[in-house]
């Protein structure tokens, strides 16, 4: 599918939400197959990398019913080996909970997935719970999917990750959670909390203490709950950029998670120079709720690096855009995490964004970006990832000209709305 975007875009205007977050629903959806009795959710994102989720645990035996479009019962129960393999598609945070759900459990199973997928080593979550007594076998001896799980008896541990990673941290957390002993983790930076949030909420005791986690196992299942999950602040990131880019524009974004483990692009934007208001904040489970009102400023380049860029990783594209547009230079590092997500992000935002004139430089673990640059409608790849064709899709509101985005189905990876969204605030799009 290709994607025209209309240039010249102004006076964005509107009230909207946005998917609820997926960090959440596939925390919930996880926690919901492996509690005892029905678990409802509500809000949860529907969109393919969810799907994977969904999809691998109704292979291993769980119940998943849709009620209507807000509402899901997960029935928990005892997991069966299934009978073909878990395809994880192109969704790493799929493959990387069930490697630490199963390796726990009393089952086997393969997990496998797309092409870009199973070129991403799993290394760092196969590692740790291989300490913890994990059989895991890759693919020709490798960490690499797919992956060979036989579930067996985990030992707690003393873990010091090396890299501060959410979707590792959760791992080792579900394999602690029936293991024999206590689980200790060591971060070198704050990474998102949405598992502790979560947990906690279920009963289950994970303290954190400057920087370690200590997990205490549990002897039963986890208790069948209720959330209702917030909107996805990442998927807002892009209304937020279109709206403080774009004269006359103001947005405000209703039902939104704003856990603070997450805004870490809110602050950066401010930093710039943004006007962002955040207010009428409530808690969900444990989860920071409210809404956000964001409008046209004009901004200024900043640097980012360290824990700043671990509590925005997965919107540094919309940033990216941001930062053509920003008066003076904009430094992004120790971002080298974008590399091994569904595309190597840092290599494909400069060479798309370049494409439409920005002045930007790729660098090992960042970029440099200076502005204000104008950019120039043209056509574009997504490489196959939805925040990248998201992001190219707010650079073609502002270049000149028409901006044809090809293979932006991948949109739908993660926020089916998000045309519809658009055009409702005033962008044309067809």
């Amino acid at each position: 599918m290709e994607l025209k975007v209309t240039g010249g875009a102004k006076n964005l205007r509107g009230t909207i939400r946005v998917p609820g977050d997926k960090s959440m629903t596939h925390r919930a959806l996880l926690l919901g197959a492996m509690a005892g009795g029905a678990s409802r959710l509500r809000g949860m994102m529907r969109a393919g990398v969810i799907d994977a989720m969904r999809d691998c645990l109704v292979a291993l035996g769980v119940e998943i019913e849709k009620i209507d479009e807000e509402e899901t019962l997960v029935h928990g129960r005892h997991w069966l080996s299934p009978d073909r393999k878990l395809d994880c598609r192109n969704s790493g945070t799929t493959m990387r909970f069930l490697m630490g759900a199963l390796a726990g459990s009393s089952v086997s199973a393969t997990l496998t997935g797309s092409p870009r997928l199973s070129q991403r080593p799993m290394d760092r979550v196969a590692e740790p719970l291989r300490r913890m007594g994990a059989q895991i076998a890759g693919h020709n001896g490798s960490d690499q999917p797919p992956l060979q799980i036989a579930g067996s008896r985990l030992r707690g541990i003393e873990y010091d990750m090396p890299v501060a990673s959410a979707q590792v941290k959760t791992a080792i957390l579900l394999a602690g959670l029936h293991a024999e002993g206590r689980t200790l983790i060591h971060e070198p930076v704050a990474s998102r909390d949405h598992s502790e949030r979560l947990l906690r909420h279920l009963g289950v005791s994970v303290m954190n203490s400057n920087g370690t986690l200590r997990l205490e196992p549990i002897q039963a299942p986890l208790p069948a709950f209720e959330f209702v999950i917030p909107g996805d602040l990442s998927a807002a990131a892009f209304m937020v950029a279109a709206a403080l880019l774009t004269p006359g524009s103001e947005i405000r974004v209703q039902n939104l998670g704003l856990n603070p483990t997450r805004t870490g692009l809110l602050d950066t934007m401010r930093r710039m120079g943004a006007t962002i208001e955040t207010s009428a904040i409530t808690e969900t489970a444990g989860e920071p709720t409210g809404e956000l009102t964001a409008t046209f400023s004009p901004l200024k380049g900043i640097e980012i690096q360290g824990e700043q860029v671990v509590s925005m990783i997965d919107e540094i594209p919309a940033l990216a855009v941001v930062a053509t547009q920003a008066h003076g230079e904009t430094k992004i590092r120790g971002a080298g995490e974008l590399r091994l997500k569904e595309s190597d992000r840092l290599s494909g935002m400069t060479a798309e964004l370049r494409k439409m004139g920005a002045q930007i430089e790729e660098h090992p673990d960042g970029l440099t970006i200076e502005g204000p640059t104008p950019l120039t409608g043209t056509r574009v790849y997504s490489h196959g990832d939805h925040r990248l064709a998201m992001a190219l899709t707010v650079a073609g509101l502002l270049a000149s000209g028409e901006t044809i985005i090809a293979d932006a189905e991948v949109i739908h990876e993660s926020y089916p709305e998000f045309v519809t969204t658009l055009r409702s605030i005033g962008a044309e799009l067809e």
